[in-house]
Parts: C-alpha cells; structure tokens; sequence
C-alpha cells in the first residue's frame, strides 16, 4: 500500500548540499518519524515520499527557495562582542535573540574580530541559499495508534 497524505511514515534519508557534502542523514539513527501533510518535514520532502511503498527510495532536489529560501546579506550583522557577556562566544555557537515585533530569532556566530571587539554573527537560516538534494527511502508505514500509546518504529 503506497504512502498517502495524513499517513504517518518512518523514513530513512540522506541530505546532500549542490557540492555532494551531506549536511544530515538517519544514517545511525531511528528513521525520521513524520505525519505526511503535518508540516513538519519540508513540503518537497513529503511530496517525495507520497506513492512510495515500504522499500521504495526516491531522490528529490529541493530549489533554495523551496527549502530556505535565498540567503539573505542583510541578515549578517556585526555586534559588539559585550552582549554575549562575559567571554567570548565560540565560533559556530548557536543563541536567540527577541526581535522588536517579540519574536525569537536564532543566530550564529560566524567570526570574531582579531582585536576581540566585534562579532559577526548571521541570522539566516543556515541552509539558507542551499540546493538540497534527499535520498529517500520509506521504512514503514506506521499503523494508527490509540492516543495514549507511544509510537514505535519497527525496522
């Protein structure tokens, strides 16, 4: 039976950028759990998996705009390293910030100035300007479960 919208699949997969570095994968781990039509995965990405039988793979390549969306220059931005208090942030750190409309924003530190006074940090996601290209194969198709039963992936 093929996976249809409302099904929840389990579903083993491989992310690669445009250069072929692979940016996330299942590999090692349970098979990414998701309700197709629920909004949790990428729009494409779900799109890949409908019609697939348990077994089946496909591959998908998701434009930029489709997944991220462009990087966006203006949303790079130097701050003076003071409000990270005390310390100084590690490259690559990941940290929130409340934006003027109230809304958290997630950044990171993308440099640190050689005389320790400013930080460039990017507030773009960081798939952002990305192809992605997923190799998908459907796991399971896992049956309804009552409410109050915890959902488990049989491999």
């Amino acid at each position: 039976m093929p996976a249809t919208q409302g099904d929840t699949v389990a579903v083993d997969y491989v992310g690669r950028l445009e250069d072929g570095t692979i940016f996330d994968s299942s590999e090692g781990r349970a098979p990414l759990l998701f309700t197709v039509g629920g909004g949790d995965v990428l729009p494409a990405f779900e799109g890949a998996i409908l019609g697939l039988e348990p077994g089946e793979s496909a591959t998908v390549t998701i434009p930029a705009a489709e997944a991220y969306g462009p990087h966006i220059p203006e949303a790079v931005q130097v701050v003076p390293v003071d409000v990270f208090g005390e310390g100084t942030p590690p490259i690559g750190g990941e940290f929130n910030v409340i934006g003027d409309d109230g809304e958290s924003y997630a950044g990171w530190v993308v440099s640190i100035s050689d005389d320790l006074v400013d930080v460039t940090v990017d507030f773009n996601h960081p798939l952002a300007g990305h192809e992605l290209t997923f190799d998908v194969t459907l796991v399971e198709i896992v049956p309804p479960q009552p409410e109050d039963m915890p959902v488990t992936v049989g491999k």
